[in-house]
This record gives C-alpha cells, structure tokens and sequence, in this order.
C-alpha cells in the first residue's frame, strides 16, 4: 500500500521514470593515457639523434638560383637588345618623361633623318642582358623609365641637337666606339671637328714639317750659288779691267 500510494503521489507530481539504453557486446576501454616512467625519459633524452652541425652556415652560402623557364617573348627581347649592342656605334641612355605622343612621333622622325633610332625595352630585359656582356658598367643608368638612342654612326652633335629641343627627354651617358661617356663626354664630343676636317689638318701639319726641312737643306745650295755667282762676276769685271789697261 504505501508502494503504490508513492507511486501514485510521484505520478501525480509528473515524474516520468528514466529509460536506460544498455549497449551490450562493447569491450571496456582498459588503455587510458599514462604519463612516461622518469627512468624512460631519461633514456630517450639519452638516446636522441642529434645531427651533425654543417661545415658552413647556411646564412653564408650562395643563395641557390632556380632556373625559370624564360617566356618566349622574352627571349624575343634579348636576341633584340643583343643585336641593338652589336651592330651600333652609339648608344645613349636617355631618362624618359611623360610626353605627348605626337612629340615623340616627330622627335623619332627627326632622328630617323640622320641615321638615328628610339629603341624601348624593359629594364629587367636590359639588365639582365647588360650583366653578362662588356657593358655593365651603363647598368646604373637604367632607372624608372628609359629609352635607347643608337646609331650605327657617331652622330652626337645632330642628336644633342634634337634633344634640345624636347625637355621631357634627358640624356644620362652612353656609350661611343666602346668608350664609355658621361652627359658631359657627349658634349665635348660633339664639340669635335669631323673626321674630314680632322684628316686634313693632320696631312697639312704633317706635310708642314716636310716643306720646312726641304727649304732648310735647300738654303744651303742657294746661297753657295749665288755667292758662286757673285764671285765669277766679279773675277769677269777684273779681267775685263786689266786687259784695258794693257792695251792703253
């Protein structure tokens, strides 16, 4: 009786009784996690693999290059700045300005007219060509935005001549008949005489030396003749004079 008035009191109150899922077949779980005997630790610090210091540091090494395969188009752009160096005479390096396109169209035109050609190619192009070949020293002047000026010729003075009238483009140096110059080297250069009025005040002054010391051992000869001259005429006078004053 005092079961069932209980159970009738918790019923009552809402109580529910609890279920129990038993899951049966499962194995206990008899590993849990144990922490290493002292003794063992020891042991593995003992007995680690320590490898070998190298030699040399690797912050002292070279760096390692990785050889990128090159895109053909720049490829296209080396063979390109190969064939510019080679076959000119003169190259200038010029700083290049913001400017119009027409002006530059007529700058291009003005210099096509003396044999003279804008050449642009990217600068890492450029340094990478220049640091393997004789003209590494013009890699400083390869900054921000540049521009090439070359010609098969030597024709610095009709160049600085059209530059002068474009202020967007500056001229930094160059490179003449493998002789490196500065802007100032450009312009004592154009400052020379050409090579046909060179030519001929070297003949002129070399055949000046010549004529002198042909007139030199000439005056010699001369003056013996004409004072020859003086004496034969004077030995004729004397005889001429003492033959009157036989007869008389």
């Amino acid at each position: 009786m005092a079961a069932a008035s209980s159970c009738a009191g918790f019923c009552r109150a809402g109580w529910q009784p609890c279920f129990q899922f038993v899951r049966h077949g499962s194995k206990a779980v008899t590993r849990h996690w144990k922490p290493m005997h002292f003794l063992r630790q020891q042991l593995m610090a003992v007995t680690e693999y320590i490898p070998p210091k190298p030699l040399i540091a690797p912050e002292c090494r070279p760096p390692v290059k990785i050889d990128e395969e090159e895109h053909g188009f720049v490829k296209f752009l080396r063979r390109q700045v190969e064939q510019t160096f080679r076959e000119n005479n003169m190259i200038a390096v010029c700083q290049y300005n913001y400017a119009p396109g027409g002006e530059i169209a007529l700058m291009r035109h003005r210099l096509r007219k003396y044999n003279i050609h804008a050449k642009f190619f990217p600068n890492e192009v450029l340094r990478a060509v220049l640091m393997e070949s004789k003209y590494k020293n013009l890699l400083p002047l390869f900054v921000a935005r540049n521009l090439l000026l070359v010609s098969p010729e030597t024709r610095a003075r009709e160049m600085l001549r059209v530059l002068k009238n474009i202020p967007q483009i500056t001229l930094l140096g160059g490179c003449i008949d493998n002789t490196l110059m500065s802007k100032e080297g450009f312009n004592n250069y154009a400052k020379l005489l050409s090579m046909a009025t060179t030519q001929g005040e070297v003949v002129g002054a070399l055949s000046l030396l010549p004529s002198q010391t042909s007139t030199l051992l000439q005056r010699g000869p001369i003056h013996l003749a004409s004072l020859l001259d003086q004496y034969i005429k004077q030995q004729t006078s004397s005889g001429a004079e003492v033959k009157e004053g036989g007869d008389s």
